[in-house]
């Protein structure tokens, strides 16, 4: 996925240059927002409640699949017609690019949420192959529309969406034979069942499309006010930060299923993640710094800024890197209101700061917005988890001698999870 995401990228801001990779972006954006915004929360309603009882996969794959279809359909209409009646919402972009890729708007969430389902029953390896391919397919379609046709976006965004729908029809099968063995047929759609994952799914909604504002949403800010080419360069520095959030994604990811089906009130499974994820992260920060100074080498001379711009959001980073782990104690215990809450006080935070400044600060104040937002959330659920828990930060977030030495030379495999 790393390969492929920068591999892609390359491709777009060589070939391309800044206002091609920022078109890119603020349409890729555009649509996970669109994505995040109609799944409701349910892809981790799907984890939270088959993890619990795997006899609910059918149930909740029925649900959740004629839920995608309408919201999907839905919010890609609602798309189009902004586009329409506001074309100046999307600055520089071309009209003819928006249609393109809405159609792939409901298969995207459709793969969001069968690849949720793998994640509950624990089947990794799906869930991997599924989501490398079609990441695998993104390096691919730049290179041959680009490279080997000499081509533009249109043609990437056409490859692109062919590949989503096809992605998602195959998670459809594969999701809807898996749930068959392990369960009987179920209702085309049960209503008790979606209620309670509604109910669930809301809460962790909240939380989700917050965390996709803060982290994108600026691009589109600095798209609107400052143009595209300003924002491909802020958004191949975001790219470089997201992907050093990768790794404590990841690991929030598979903690998650574990977090609801084995109940923790003094969450030691957590902490535990928690402090190997804290001392790791802080290596691969560091390690990020040296590497975006190749940006301007590996993009083009366009990109200079983008290297000032990633040493500015890296301690943000690494917050919400651990924030996004600490976390999942709460996330799999039911998800307290109070954390919703706290993305809803941040969003409002980064949104007015970006508004006001962005205009005359570009994209550097958006960097500079961004990291103190990742910072702000970790406090507030640091603090949070402190009260609730009983536990002192410190054995939270700082290893112990034994487990460093464990790590450092490898003695036990699969610390995280043990």
């Amino acid at each position: 996925m790393v390969v492929s995401s920068l591999g892609a990228s390359i491709i777009v801001g060589r070939r391309l240059g800044a206002t091609g990779a920022g078109s890119l972006a603020v349409i890729n954006i555009t649509i996970a927002l669109g994505v995040q915004l109609g799944c409701f929360g349910l892809p981790s309603a799907n984890t939270y409640f088959i993890s619990r009882n795997r006899e609910d996969v059918g149930r909740a794959w029925a649900n959740s699949l004629a839920f995608a279809l309408l919201a999907g359909a839905t919010i890609a209409s609602g798309i189009l017609v902004a586009a329409q009646v506001r074309p100046g919402a999307f600055g520089e972009i071309a009209a003819s690019l928006i249609p393109i890729a809405v159609i792939a708007l409901p298969f995207q969430l459709i793969t969001l949420l069968g690849l949720n389902v793998f994640l509950a029953l624990g089947q990794i390896t799906r869930f991997n192959i599924t989501e490398g391919v079609a990441q695998t397919a993104v390096v691919i379609n730049a290179f041959i529309a680009l490279i080997l046709m000499r081509s533009g976006l249109r043609t990437v965004g056409s490859f692109n969406m062919a590949t989503t729908v096809i992605v998602g029809v195959i998670i459809i099968l594969m999701v809807r034979s898996v749930s068959k063995r392990i369960a009987n047929e179920s209702p085309w759609f049960d209503v008790a069942t979606f209620r309670r994952m509604i109910r669930y799914g809301m809460k962790f909604h909240i939380a989700v499309v917050a965390a996709l504002i803060i982290v994108r949403a600026d691009v589109l800010l600095v798209n609107h006010f400052r143009g595209a080419a300003e924002a491909g360069v802020y958004a191949v520095a975001g790219q470089l930060a997201n992907l050093v959030l990768m790794l404590p994604a990841v690991i929030a990811t598979l903690l998650f299923p574990r977090t609801s089906a084995e109940p923790d009130p003094q969450a030691r499974l957590t902490m535990r993640v928690t402090r190997h994820t804290a001392f790791i992260l802080l290596i691969v920060c560091l390690a990020a710094v040296p590497c975006s100074f190749l940006i301007p080498a590996v993009y083009g001379t366009a990109f200079q800024q983008s290297t000032f711009q990633v040493l500015i959001l890296l301690p943000g980073v690494y917050f919400m890197g651990i924030e996004s782990v600490l976390v999942q104690h709460f996330t799999g215990s039911g998800l307290p209101i109070a954390v919703p809450m706290f993305w809803i006080v941040v969003v409002a935070f980064n949104l007015v700061l970006n508004v006001l400044l962005i205009p005359t600060y570009g994209a550097t104040a958006a960097a500079i917005i961004s990291s103190l937002t990742y910072a702000l959330i970790f406090i507030l659920v640091a603090i949070y988890f402190r009260i609730r828990t009983g536990n002192t930060l410190s054995t939270a977030l700082v290893m112990e001698r034994q487990e460093i030495r464990a790590l450092v030379t490898l003695e036990r495999l699969g610390v995280f999870f043990r």
